[in-house]
C-alpha cells in the first residue's frame, strides 16, 4: 500500500530497506515489485546484513555495556555492515541514475564472529567484555523472561535462525557496486563510536 501511495504521488524512486537471507524481506521485496510494476516509479532493493550499529544504538548495547554479549551465534562468521555505507547507497540509489531495478546486499568488507567482533570492540575501547554464546530455546526463554510479546520473540527467533545458519557469511560486493569503492571495516566503526562516547556506561 505505501509503494502504491508513493507511485500515485509522483515519486520517482523507491528504495526498500530489505534483510540478507530473510524470508520476511524477500515477501517484503516481492510486494514493492508488484505494486510498481508499470507505474513508472524505480525501485531498488537494499539487502543488508547484520548491522555493526547493533552493538551501540540496538539490542545488543545493553549487554555491551553490561561486559557480556550473549546471543545464539556460535561461531558464525557475519560481515556487519556499517550503517553509513547503507545510508550512502541509499542517498545514491534515491538521488541518482542508475540503480534503478538493482538490488545491492550490503556487507562489511569481512566476516568476523561474534566473539571475534565483541573481542574487537573491548581492545579497541578498553571494555571489559566477552561473548557468550548460548542456545536458541535459552535466549527465546530470556526474551519471554523479560516481557517480549510471544509474536516478537518469534519473529526474533526466525530473523537469529535464518541469518545466523552461515548461508550468509561471505562478504558482498553491493557496496562497491554502488558506490565505486569498498565498504567500511568494522575495526572502523569500532574507533568511531568508542571515540563518540557510545560506550560509556
Amino acid at each position: 500500500a505505501l509503494s502504491r501511495a508513493a507511485a500515485e504521488s509522483g515519486a520517482r524512486r523507491l528504495v526498500l530497506l530489505s534483510g540478507r537471507g530473510m524470508s520476511t524481506a524477500r515477501r517484503a521485496e516481492d510486494a514493492v515489485r508488484e505494486a510498481l510494476e508499470g507505474t513508472g516509479t524505480a525501485w531498488t532493493m537494499l539487502r543488508a546484513c547484520w548491522f555493526a550499529q547493533n552493538f551501540s544504538e540496538d539490542s545488543l548495547l545493553p549487554e555491551v555495556l553490561s561486559g557480556v554479549v550473549t546471543i545464539p551465534a556460535g561461531e558464525v562468521p557475519e560481515p556487519f555492515v556499517d550503517l553509513a555505507d547503507v545510508a550512502d547507497v541509499a542517498v545514491a540509489a534515491l538521488t541518482e541514475a542508475g540503480h534503478e531495478g538493482e538490488t545491492y546486499t550490503l556487507t562489511g568488507s569481512r566476516a568476523l564472529t561474534f566473539r571475534e567482533a565483541v573481542a574487537e570492540i573491548a581492545r579497541v575501547s578498553g571494555l571489559e567484555l566477552r561473548y557468550r554464546p548460548v542456545p536458541a530455546a535459552r535466549y527465546a526463554e530470556a526474551m519471554s523472561r523479560r516481557g517480549m510479546a510471544p509474536a516478537a520473540v518469534a519473529a526474533a527467533m526466525l530473523t537469529l535462525t535464518e541469518t545466523l545458519d552461515g548461508s550468509c557469511s561471505e562478504p558482498a560486493d553491493g557496496v562497491r557496486r554502488a558506490l565505486g569503492h569498498e565498504a567500511r571495516d568494522f575495526e572502523e566503526f569500532v574507533r568511531r563510536t568508542a571515540a563518540s562516547g557510545a560506550w560509556e556506561d
